[in-house]
């Protein structure tokens, strides 16, 4: 394998439900989900169904064609975003494509000539593809790939900062509304709102990027839903699939109209096999209510990992079950180790933040079962500062 990545820590094998087990017998409670991909936990009879199905039937065609669970897909999409009868979808393969073709789109957003910034947030995490990268607002992923496409200007998260550079240069606004890589940061409230209202006026694309807070994990199907805003466009993946690649750009109004025959495309993206798993994998995540099991859930969560008392937690952050546990002390990478010891999979963010973004799923049990594996690595890390 190429060093891109570390040491890995176990070897899975196979998993069901929330849970996983390594090649040597050990059961992990997986909280993390593929990094908020497995909405339906792992081998859910809806996924491997689909999967039998669609590769029994009809697996890559090329976008030369036109596929049902293509175009259905596309019209779900629309619909769980509210885009309207304008709205576009452009499938790809992954987050990173998907932020992509939005950075594309939203060079597209310059009829006159004068529109040469696209702004974005620091610390913000969009892909690792020179053009995602280029969005990306973490100095330490970008170094040894520079120059980057240029053009974009990485602003504090503050309305403030906004105001002062929002003008008629401005392409576009591309965001997180919950900042995950970064540590489940939040926006400061009022701020999408902010962001709608500031780009309208100034003629600039207000583009979301959902691929991790997308397909219900905070709550609402979008999370800029919460903050009751229409969007220019949103980029997804990640748990649309529930574990198959798939990413997808989704344009709402005269955003739709940028995009020409044969500006953008991908020979993957779109086909049958992906697209009907993903629909699927929507399609029982509103039949079971997950999106509001979500909600409900990501409050007793809170609730639990607060209510545990240990000094070493400072709060909880993040919407949903998309949840940062603040450190009081920068041991995340240690806690993380401990809770793996333990059964559990988290993940360290950073060094003060433990992320969860457990599978939609999640019911009594699977909570009962994390605060006990979790109270247990909070005490073998404490054990050493008594």
């Amino acid at each position: 394998m190429m060093r891109t990545l570390g040491m890995p820590l176990a070897k899975l094998e196979r998993g069901e439900g929330c849970w996983v087990e390594d090649d040597e017998g050990n059961r992990y409670l997986d909280f993390l989900a593929g990094i908020a991909v497995n909405s339906l936990g792992h081998a859910h009879p809806v996924f491997v169904e689909a999967v039998s199905r669609q590769a029994a039937t009809l697996a890559h065609v090329s976008n030369y064609f036109a596929t049902a669970p293509a175009l259905e897909l596309a019209d779900r999409l629309v619909r769980l975003s509210g885009a309207g009868e304008s709205g576009r979808v452009w499938f790809g393969n992954s987050g990173a494509e998907a932020n992509e073709a939005a950075f594309k789109l939203a060079r597209l957003n310059n009829s006159g000539g004068a529109r040469t910034r696209v702004l974005a947030l620091v610390d913000a995490f969009h892909g690792r593809t020179m053009g995602s990268l280029a969005l990306t607002g973490k100095p330490a992923m970008r170094d040894g790939f520079e120059p980057l496409p240029g053009g974009v200007q990485h602003l504090p998260s503050t309305i403030e900062a906004l105001e002062a550079e929002m003008d008629e240069s401005v392409a576009a606004l591309i965001l997180e509304p919950i900042k995950g890589e970064a540590g489940v940061l939040d926006l400061p409230d009022g701020y999408l709102q902010a962001a709608r209202d500031l780009t309208r006026r100034h003629g600039a694309l207000l583009i979301i990027d959902e691929v991790q807070t997308g397909a219900g994990r905070t709550g609402a199907w979008f999370a800029f839903q919460h903050a009751g805003i229409v969007p220019d466009a949103i980029t997804v993946a990640k748990g649309i699939g529930g574990g198959i690649p798939i990413g997808a750009l989704v344009t709402f109004g005269d955003a739709s109209e940028l995009y020409s025959k044969g500006q953008h495309g991908s020979t993957f993206g779109g086909n049958p096999l992906a697209t009907a798993v993903a629909g699927a994998v929507l399609d029982e995540i509103e039949r079971a209510d997950l999106v509001g099991n979500a909600a409900r859930r990501g409050v007793e969560l809170r609730e639990r990992v607060l209510a545990m008392g240990s000094p070493l937690v400072g709060g909880v952050r993040g919407r949903g079950l998309l949840v940062g546990i603040a450190l009081t002390e920068p041991v995340a990478p240690a806690l993380s180790a401990a809770a793996l010891d333990a059964g559990l999979i988290v993940n360290a963010a950073n060094d003060s933040t433990i992320r969860l973004a457990p599978p939609l799923i999640i019911g009594d049990g699977e909570l009962d079962e994390f605060e006990a594996r979790f109270a247990r690595a909070l005490a073998t890390v404490s054990e050493p500062r008594r």
